[in-house]
């Protein structure tokens, strides 16, 4: 049932890879805890108590609550699946809450700080193209890595100056570029044309051997940036930029829902974090120029 279950996420509910691997090592870890603890390797058949038991013992271990609660929501999938499969007849997982989790600031990099990355000089080859091309995308549009991942050189549209993106649930939106991005675009695949390995991909960010680049790939460019001794953060990774083009266009103005539409949130209430760090900004601005503050 399990692996049925991950076909249906696979097939018909066209979940991404990452997410199915997530859910596929979700249901190991459970499975593992019921044999070593009631002797059974069939997480189908587990009860109510069976669950909670082993949620308290994640607890116990001291995983974080976000991690947990991703466990949960894998669960209340799986049982979903089983009792629309009308394997079951009861769902075991209803009496479940989700563990309270710590609200925290989206991250993102100062403006200055950012324009000064974009400034950076690369080499005029096809690996110095490609870097100042993911980073130029990702904070240019807003993407998710996994949207990086899957961008293909069809997706980009010359006459509209757009790209068409693929996103969670496998809703696509058109996201606007600007010429600059766009030159850049067409620059990088001339020298991808040029280079050695042939069309292997018919992704857009490739890597050396021509093959559609991945994560740790897409992680170590954007770390190589992030690293400046002008940019102060703990967290260095794809989704900081993200959080910085929502972050920037808020600042400058941009309307919520426009920037929920860019972003592919299924509403509003995942955007309007981003009105924190605004509110936060006035704050500051505040304290230092009022009178009475």
């Amino acid at each position: 049932m399990v692996d049925a279950f991950l076909k249906y996420l696979e097939f018909e509910k066209r979940y991404s890879k990452h997410t199915i691997s997530s859910y596929r090592n979700d249901l190991a870890g459970f499975t593992a805890y019921l044999q070593s603890t009631y002797e059974s390797n069939q997480p189908e058949q587990a009860t109510y108590p069976m669950i909670r038991s082993w949620i308290l013992t994640l607890v116990e271990e001291d995983m974080v609550p976000k991690s947990i609660n991703r466990k949960i929501a894998c669960l209340r999938s799986f049982y979903h699946f089983l009792l629309k499969k009308e394997y079951l007849s009861k769902d075991p997982t209803l009496k479940l809450r989700a563990l309270k989790v710590k609200k925290s600031l989206p991250v993102f990099v100062e403006e200055n700080a950012l324009v000064s990355l974009l400034d950076k000089p690369e080499s005029d080859d096809f690996d110095g193209f490609r870097k100042k091309l993911i980073l130029e995308l990702l904070y240019g549009t807003g993407i998710r890595l996994s949207e990086l991942i899957g961008l293909k050189e069809t997706d980009i549209n010359i006459y509209q100056k757009s790209i068409k993106v693929l996103g969670k649930g496998n809703k696509e939106r058109i996201i606007p570029i600007n010429d600059s991005l766009y030159e850049l675009i067409k620059t990088y695949n001339t020298k991808k044309k040029n280079e050695a390995f042939g069309n292997l991909s018919d992704s857009l960010i490739v890597t050396n051997e021509g093959k559609q680049s991945y994560p740790m790939f897409i992680y170590r460019v954007v770390r190589s940036y992030l690293d400046d001794e002008k940019i102060h953060l703990d967290k260095k990774s794809p989704h900081v930029l993200r959080h910085t083009f929502a972050t920037h266009l808020l600042n400058k103005g941009a309307d919520l829902n426009a920037i929920k539409d860019l972003l592919g949130h299924s509403s509003l209430a995942a955007t309007q974090v981003y009105t924190h760090n605004s509110i936060e900004k006035l704050k500051t601005i505040f304290d230092q120029a009022h009178p009475k503050s």
